[in-house]
């Protein structure tokens, strides 16, 4: 897992062209004039998902991980708590392969993401977004879809 701002996006070139094609969307685009909905990049290797929705309480939140993509989370307005956590430490459900989703169960740690900033989720990242900080909020969030490069 990986938290920072863009501003130090720079650093993280070194992880793969996607990865920093990525990032260069992120820094280049206007993303306030983005609809809600996908947006492709480089088509299913690299696609943006525009969500705007209101944070929700922990209990409401649900653990996922993912096995074919690289999650880049980026929070454009307003501010949510993410849950990460080791997959090792984590009890793994049923792994859904047209949704690339693996649901889980377990404890992990708590940051909040604020206007600004972006969180990568790898493979082995467990990760619980979407919950409030202190009161529910509005957020519009970009989450690119990274295809792992074989």
């Amino acid at each position: 897992m990986i938290f920072d701002t863009l501003d130090h996006s720079a650093h993280y070139a070194g992880l793969g062209d996607r990865i920093r094609t990525a990032l260069k969307f992120l820094q280049d685009t206007d993303l306030s004039a983005l609809p809600v909905g996908r947006i492709d990049i480089d088509g299913d290797n690299l696609y943006a998902l525009v969500q705007e929705y209101t944070t929700k309480p922990q209990e409401q939140g649900m653990w996922e991980a993912h096995r074919q993509y690289i999650d880049i989370q980026y929070v454009q307005r307003g501010q949510e708590r993410m849950g990460f956590a080791s997959l090792e430490r984590m009890e793994l459900g049923e792994y859904v392969p047209e949704k690339d989703f693996l649901p889980m169960s377990g404890e992990g740690n708590f940051v909040a993401v604020f206007a600004g900033a972006f969180v990568v989720f790898f493979p082995q990242d467990g990760h619980m977004p979407g919950l409030r900080v202190d009161a529910p909020e509005p957020v519009r969030k970009v989450v690119l879809k990274v295809k792992l490069e074989a």
